[in-house]
Parts: C-alpha cells; structure tokens; sequence
C-alpha cells in the first residue's frame, strides 16, 4: 500500500524523489519522508500526511546528495506520526532504510535487538529491519543486508542506503514488489513504474527472494543465496501517465469518463466479427490446457470480487466450465483439493494484492493452472501466472476503482468466449456478443452525457445516512459494486442484496428515511424485481430505479429514475454500473469527502 522511490546519479536528488513521491499518492498514504546522502552526510526529513506537508518542511534548504530513498507510508504498525514515518534509521544515523509489507516476526527480533542495546523510537515493524542491517554492518552495506535478509518472515520490498557506502541503494523483495530503473549514467528503483515513467521505460522487474545493488554506474542483482542472476530489461510501450486530471476536479470522475476508451481497449485487436470469436495472445501458450480445464475458480478481493462473481455467471453462460469465486483472502485456508483439470483465475488491478498473490501460490503449488486479468505489467501476480490477459485501461489513480472494474467484466466476457467458442458457443451467439461488445462504449458515452441528471438526484440524496442496493441474476454483483463505491468515498453506510432476499431480514430496515437503489433490467428477473420494488413502496421507501425499462414500465412505482441503453444481458451490467458511480461520486462531493483518497483506504493492498 506505500509507495518507494530511490535514485543513484548525478542530477538534482531531491526534486526527482518529491515527484516520484507525488507519483504515488494515488496508492494512499498517512505519512511521507526522505533521505538523501552525499558528502554533507546523510538528510532525514519526515512528515505526516501529504506530501506537500514534506516540502513545506524542506522548502528552502540546501539538501545536497548523489543517492536517496524516499516513501509514502500506510499505517499498519503505529499510528501516522513523524517517529513511526519512513525511512528508518539506526542507532547511529548512518543508515537508512524504506519497507512496504510486514515483517512478522518483527517482535522476536526486536527483543533481541534491545538485549544489544539498540535504542527503538518507533511502534513499527520496519525500524527493527534498519536496526538488524546495522548489527550485521561491518563496511559493506550488501553483505549486511544479504544477512539481514535470511531472518526476515513475512513480507517486504526494502530499499537501503549507508552513509559509509556512498552512492550505493541496495533493495531486496520478497511478496512487495520492487521495481529497478535503468537510466543513462543513473538508477532508479521503485514499488510502481509509474513514478518511473518520467525517467526511463527500461525496466527490471525482481522476483520474490532477489535483491540488487544499485550506484549510478549500473546494477548487480542476486538471489539470497548470493547468487548471480542475470535479468531480462523489460522496455514498457505503455505512455507515461501524467498524474493529470485533464481538467476534472477529481481522478475518480475522470476515470469514470474513460470508461468507453479503456472498454475500447480492452476489446482493440481481440475481436473477430466474422467468426463471433476472439483472440487473447496472453492465453495462447496455455490453450491446449484451458480447452481441457473442468472447472475454474476465480479468486479476487474488494471490487475485483465483485467483477468475479458476475465473472462466474457469464462463464457459466457461454461455457460448459463448472465455476465458483472464492475471496481470495479465504481460499487458501480452505481444505483445497485441487489438480491439472482445474484453472484458478486472479483478477486484480495492482497485480500486486498480498491475498491474491498468496491464494494462486497455493493453488499453484497443488498443480492448478494459473491465469491472471490485471492492469499492471510485470506486477507481482504477472510472475506467479501460467498466463494471462491484460486490461491496458491505463493507471487508475483514484482509490475507488471505476474503469478497471468494467474492463475486468469486458475481459472476463472476451475469456469465457474464448473458452466457449470451442464447445458450446455457436457462430450466431458468438457474433451476437462480439456485435455487443464493440457497441458498448458508445452506449457508456450516451450514460456519461446524462451525469448532470445524475448530479441533481446526488443533490437530492446526499443528506441519508443509509442506502440499500437491490439487484438480481447478473444484477446482484452491480448492486454491491454500487454499494461498496458509495461506502468508499462518501462513508455512507450502504448495503446491498439480492432482491429476493428482501423479506429475509433486510425489509426490517425500510422506512421513509432509508432509501433504495434499484437495478431493474428488463430481463427474466423484471417481474420480481418489481415485486420487490412493491415490498418498499407499501412501507414508505424511497426508490432510486436504473433500468433499461423506461418511464412507462417503472415510472410510477419509483420515485427517481435513469434509464440506460439496453444491451445483451450479461454486458448490461457494464452499463448499469455507470449510473451508480457517478452517484456515489456526487453525493461524496455534495457531502465534502476526500473522493481521490478517501480515509483509511489504499489503492493497492499489498498486506494481508
């Protein structure tokens, strides 16, 4: 969930360090900090909150230096405050070090540290890693830290520098990702290449359990063995994404408003009218495999779960495959009885999701085939996959995830036909989807021109304190992604249901001040829905319906409506969805929240 950036060379340190910083502040933070070493010695800033907090701090001093490493941090150990923010130093000030995971047995090694008289000033794991590399320092800062290296449990990407090994940035990774960047005459490391991009585009992606020893004149890079490895430069196409909102007043609206592109995206040079059938150059190296698989688990978290479940149904549609979504965070500590037949399938926007990551480990260790959809290339669920899709959407820098989440439905839906093609998907059925498909960014511009209506019902609703979201059939996974984005961002309580489980319990809360959000598509479920919608209505819940249906079929039972373009029913919540965001977007704004990093929340969960 934090963020680092390091840099070895000749140019200006601290300007680069404060722009990767703010290269990564869409990952969320609490804290943020700095240090640079040189021939002045070594410089150790730290601030809480924003990193515009930092450079008031530093904001007219000399700080002067060839080599630093900086961090956004994310609380985990220790409440936001100067002493817990990174780097982290040792007993000496000599040494500093920045950590994105958790080290789990941080309390074994910090009490042995004490009995050697190291002196803690923090509550956090991390300040125990600094303090042992210092125990083992004898001069060289890569032997120190490859020792450190084999009593560390748990998770961690760590960039260090010593003032007594000028120039040098040694890095090590093991479950959070570390990224080096090759530059001319200069080196880079990073957790995303995003604060790279500005740089360089030559990448070099470490594995978990490597390390690299970085100065401006290259890199050597081993595994914790001490062994040399020789590494692949990975040379990113991907643009460089400046942290630009193009004139929005937020990422998150921004982001909703690229929607068609990044729908475009995902679908360019993957469909094939002709055939109604698609082309996934990810998966071709495990095709003989996948046409075998029997079943298959999709196992995500948070939004990407969401995308999961209503993933499950639209295989089950167009494939023969048994299918079940597991929250990743559960799966593997279940009894997993898994082999060859089966596929687990990772979807996550980071690719770098600690719960993820750790489940499609365990299900490869017992022989499943692993595929991943994520957004990230060369992130960390990339390296551990048999193969994979990429959503090319794009960074998502708001929190609240909005565009990846419908080009993780579009590539779930490109992967089902892919696998359906090839059993019981017919030539006119696979036209019908692929003619659905190609029409969808279209249909999402004509939602996106009706966001001032969708404004003015913000407007209208703002002020409660609760919702309640109903949907059924592929309808249900909506109404919880519309809930969970009003939660996110506006801190609402909000819950959602399918609609047939109203009288279960739910209908308990109904009454004049808690109003429902209601997905009505004119499908097989149209007739109960608006069953349910009668339930509400006869005790003086207010309804808020999206619905393909129009004035004439629903107009009178609800008090609000949007209607939205109709399309085939497993893409219709692709088009559902749309309305629901901008709501929750408005009603954030309307009730003054921090919609881009909303309290507590990191946009990529790299711990457990």
């Amino acid at each position: 969930m934090c963020g680092i950036i390091g840099y070895s060379g000749p140019k200006p340190i601290v300007p680069i360090l404060l722009e990767g910083l703010k290269r990564l502040e869409y990952r969320g933070y609490d804290s943020a900090g700095l240090a640079v070493g040189g021939n002045g010695g070594m410089h150790l800033f730290r601030a809480v909150g924003k990193v515009a907090e930092l450079e008031k701090k530093i904001a007219g001093l000399a700080i002067e230096g060839t080599f630093g490493i900086a961090h956004t941090r994310w609380a985990t150990h220790g409440k936001p405050s100067e002493a817990n923010a990174h780097p982290h130093t040792d007993c000496g000030g000599k040494l500093n070090l920045v950590h994105n995971g958790i080290i789990e047995n941080y309390l074994e090694l910090k009490s042995e540290l004490l009995e050697k008289n190291h002196r803690f000033v923090s509550e956090t794991d991390t300040e125990v890693v600094s303090h042992l590399i210092e125990d083992n320092f004898q001069g060289d800062l890569e032997t120190a830290v490859l020792k450190t290296l084999t009593r560390l449990e748990g998770t961690f990407g760590i960039a260090v520098i010593h003032q007594d090994n000028p120039g040098k940035i040694v890095v090590a990774k093991r479950g959070s990702p570390i990224i080096i960047g090759v530059g001319d005459g200069e080196m880079f490391v990073a957790s995303d290449a995003n604060a790279l991009l500005n740089h360089t585009n030559r990448m070099i992606y470490l594995n978990d359990d490597e390390m690299a020893v970085l100065d401006a004149r290259g890199y050597t890079i081993k595994n914790f063995h001490n062994q040399l490895l020789q590494k692949q430069i990975d040379v990113l196409e991907t643009p460089d994404y400046a942290v630009d909102k193009k004139g929005f007043p937020h990422f998150m609206l921004k982001e909703i408003f690229e929607q068609p592109e990044s729908v475009r995206n995902a679908c360019r040079g993957r469909l094939i009218d002709a055939e109604g059938m698609v082309k996934l150059g990810g998966l071709e190296p495990v095709m003989d495999r996948l046409r075998q698989i029997q079943r298959l688990i999709i196992v995500s978290c948070g939004t990407s779960y969401y995308a999961g479940m209503l993933g499950r149904m639209i295989f089950e549609e167009l494939t023969h495959l048994h299918v079940s979504v597991e929250l990743a965070s559960e799966f593997r500590y279940q009894r997993l009885r898994l082999d060859p037949t089966m596929a687990v399938l990772a979807i996550s926007q980071s690719g770098e999701t600690a719960d993820t990551l750790a489940a499609i480990k365990e299900a490869k260790r017992k022989g499943a085939l692993i595929l991943g959809i994520v957004n990230v290339v060369g992130s960390s669920i990339t390296q551990v996959t048999d193969a994979g899709v990429y959503n090319h959407a794009g960074p998502e820098f708001g929190v609240a995830s909005t565009k990846i989440y419908t080009s993780q439905l579009v590539v779930l839906t490109l992967m089902a036909m892919l696998v359906g093609r090839y059993h019981n998907v017919s030539l006119v059925e696979g036209m019908q989807v692929v003619h659905a498909l190609k029409r969808l960014p279209e249909q999402m511009e004509e939602i996106l021109q009706k966001s001032a209506e969708i404004e003015k019902l913000a407007k209208k609703y703002w002020q409660y304190d609760d919702f309640l979201y109903i949907g059924r059939l592929y309808n249900y996974p909506t109404a919880l992604e519309g809930a969970l984005k009003l939660k996110e961002i506006s801190y609402v309580h909000a819950e959602a249901y399918a609609g047939g489980e109203m009288k279960h319990g739910p209908i308990s809360l109904i009454d004049e001040k808690f109003p429902t959000v209601a997905i009505i598509p004119e499908d097989c479920t149209f007739e109960k829905m608006m069953g349910n919608i009668m339930e509400i209505k006869a005790r003086s819940g207010k309804i808020l319906a999206v619905t393909q249906a129009g004035g004439e079929r629903v107009g009178d039972m609800v008090d609000d409506l949007v209607v939205v373009p109709r399309t085939i029913p497993i893409l219709q919540p692709i088009l559902n969805v749309i309305p629901l965001q901008l709501f929750a977007y408005y009603i954030a704004r309307e009730r003054k929240c921090d919609i881009d990093k909303p309290r507590n929340l990191a946009k990529s969960v790299t711990v457990e």
